[in-house]
């Protein structure tokens, strides 16, 4: 065992903070079954209490400990997608904390696929309640820098993973219900669910859905830059950048595609045009244009099935930053 791995198994078990890289974003640490501990998260991060967070575990066998009444297709999900980036809401274990769970009758498990945040889970042979490692409602963090950035001393380890490889949060499925509910779209799509399930879940807003469980990165407002971000039709982009620099005001633009003239006021950052490559940078690029202290961020809205994922964490990002989607 890695001296870090070691280090960072000894704070948690003394009930300290520690970061660990994942697949998805940087995680905020702590022993999942020590309510102090669990309790500094919050503190750290400037998180609401009812907020509810995510039990990462070494592997599906820790299931039991967390949850009751599994059900069969938990299991399917978790043969198909973990260790990833899927966390499946499942009735609690009595003795799983509240703070936890945000006092709710389910909780958030998933199985993380990244080296260091196994080997470390391994180690601890336990539950570790890691939700962002940043504060509150703020962009996500992707590399060990922005977790010293955005928390500084109030963690007393960071994990140095490098940067995460997926780059946007898990998806999230509920299935504590009668039948599955897509809470939070992520790179896993409700069609890859849909494939193991025989059934794509149901989506919050459909008719036929319960009242959806509270969970984690599902607020209307969440993964926001302090400068205002806009998402702004491709074909508008061009109209409002004439009139933001008849304005004079400085603005950066996230598009996949270069600039289409030449305009000295704007500073035009290009996203990769998949998917895939565009999460990966996604945090990265919005902190970039953020610490650029422009007037406002223009980000080209994305369109289509593929883009859900990305769309959802940017029209939240626009919400907390206060402008208009």
């Amino acid at each position: 065992m890695s001296t870090d791995i070691q280090q960072a198994v000894d704070l948690l078990r003394q009930g300290e903070l520690v970061a660990l890289p994942t697949e998805t974003v940087y995680g905020l640490g702590a022993d999942a079954a020590n309510p102090a501990a669990v309790a500094k998260i919050f503190t750290a991060k400037g998180r609401p209490a009812d907020h509810p967070l995510i039990v990462h575990i070494p592997d599906a066998s820790h299931l039991e400990r967390w949850a009751c009444d599994i059900p069969a297709e938990a299991h399917a999900l978790a043969k198909a997608f973990w260790p990833g980036a899927l966390t499946l809401i499942l009735k609690r274990q009595p003795q799983v904390p509240d703070a936890v769970t945000g006092g709710q009758d389910t909780v958030g498990l998933r199985v993380p696929n990244h080296p260091v945040a196994l080997a470390l889970l391994r180690a601890f042979d336990g539950g570790i309640a890691a939700p962002s490692a940043n504060r509150f409602g703020r962009i996500s963090p992707t590399t060990a820098q922005h977790v010293r950035d955005d928390l500084g001393d109030a963690v007393s380890l960071i994990l140095d993973g490098g940067p995460c490889q997926v780059g946007i949060e898990s998806t999230i499925v509920d299935l504590s219900g009668k039948r599955a509910m897509l809470l939070r779209p992520g790179m896993i799509s409700a069609i890859d669910i849909g494939k193991v399930l025989g059934r794509v879940p149901l989506s919050p807003d459909d008719p036929l859905a319960p009242p959806a469980v509270r969970a984690s990165g599902t607020l209307e407002a969440h993964y926001a830059p302090r400068t205002p971000l806009v998402l702004m039709p491709d074909d508008s982009l061009p109209i409002a950048l004439r009139n933001a620099i008849v304005q004079q005001e400085r603005i950066a633009v996230l598009a996949t595609h270069p600039a289409p003239f030449e305009m000295p006021q704007v500073i035009w950052q290009v996203a990769p045009a998949d998917p895939s490559g565009y999460a990966h940078e996604l945090y990265a690029n919005l902190r970039a244009l953020d610490a650029l202290g422009c007037d406002r961020i223009y980000v080209q809205k994305p369109v289509g099935q593929p883009w859900q994922a990305i769309y959802d964490r940017l029209k939240r990002a626009a919400a907390g930053s206060g402008a208009f989607v």
